[in-house]
């Protein structure tokens, strides 16, 4: 009986392990939305601002205020760009664009604080 729970446990944190770490699509799934934004938008939206249209900023009255309000609309504008918006779609993957705009959207309901 011992030898048996110690052999499901072993089997257990094999499989932990290798679900956990020892693949590439698993690993991949650690990209959270706050690093893509910090590698990808913070040099022009740090703290939800805007460097280059100071009133179109990622607070969550400006977004309402554009029709940006929804992880599906935040995530057409980083797909595709508008005027000085750079698009994103030949950067990142349509998981990370729907990351990071889950993030923009959880920031903005904090304030970004």
């Amino acid at each position: 009986m011992m030898l048996r729970n110690l052999l499901t446990a072993f089997v257990l944190g094999v499989m932990v392990w290798v679900l956990g770490f020892g693949s590439p699509a698993i690993a991949e799934k650690t990209d959270t939305g706050a690093q893509i934004f910090s590698a990808q938008c913070a040099g022009c939206h740090a703290g939800g601002g805007n460097i280059v249209r100071w009133w179109k900023t990622l607070k969550k009255g400006a977004l309402k205020r554009n029709g940006y309000d929804s992880v599906e609309s935040i995530s057409e504008i980083v797909a595709n760009g508008k005027s000085n918006m750079s698009a994103y779609k030949n950067r990142l993957s349509e998981a990370e664009i729907r990351r990071v705009a889950a993030y923009v959207l959880e920031q903005a309901e904090k304030d970004w604080r």
